[in-house]
């Protein structure tokens, strides 16, 4: 009965992630989701240059599972060593780096007591991931630093993963710089902690998926 309630669950739940992708969502799922051996490609985070002095005590690192689902992907993030208890933001961005380039914000990670979080995103993450901006349009001013409209761009490819402080804060508590920077939610970040410069800036890990 074990076998039999299990594999309905694993159905179910990538028949969820299925329909969730078709309508073009990201979600945030509970648990991950795992492929067909051989159908999955895992990396490394690195901390980035902001922090390795301030945090050079217990340098943060993180590990990556992309699990190709067939129409999607569902990307596992789990990172370490992190400040205890507090909020970071997951981009997927164009250059692990500054300027960093293009972003696209996948959700936020939440560290427990020892600075260990994990989240798991579903959608397209491969080498196939990029955006596009075919011409000119107006966008909602919803925060004062917001654009009211785009530039046109043609397609980009982005595929590295960048993490942020979720707070300037909490940067600063941590004997980091406690400069301000849009990666959330509500444009009020910290500094970058986490990234994917161990890959070439023009060949990110996305790209690497199966």
């Amino acid at each position: 009965m074990k076998s039999i309630g299990k594999s309905l669950l694993s159905t179910t739940a990538v028949i969820a992630i299925a329909v969730a992708g078709a309508v073009g969502f990201t979600n945030i799922v509970s648990q991950p989701v795992f492929a067909e051996d051989g159908k999955n490609f895992s990396f490394r985070l690195v901390p980035s240059p902001g922090v390795t002095s301030c945090l050079a005590y217990k340098l943060p690192y993180g590990q990556v599972t992309v699990n190709d689902l067939g129409p999607v992907q569902n990307m596992h993030v789990e990172v370490f060593n992190l400040p205890g208890n507090a909020e970071f933001t997951l981009f997927v961005i164009q250059v692990p780096n500054t300027p960093f380039g293009l972003a696209w914000c996948q959700g936020d990670i939440e560290t427990d007591s020892s600075g260990h979080g994990v989240v798991d995103v579903t959608g397209i993450f491969s080498g196939t991931t990029f955006t596009l901006a075919p011409g000119v349009a107006p966008a909602p001013e919803l925060f004062p630093d917001d654009a009211t409209s785009n530039p046109a761009t043609p397609p980009v490819q982005i595929n590295h993963l960048g993490i942020w402080f979720g707070d300037p804060a909490v940067a600063e508590a941590a004997g980091c710089p406690g400069t301000v920077t849009p990666f959330e939610s509500n444009h009020h970040a910290g500094i970058q902690v986490l990234n994917t410069s161990n890959y070439p800036e023009i060949h990110g890990p996305l790209q690497r998926v199966p």
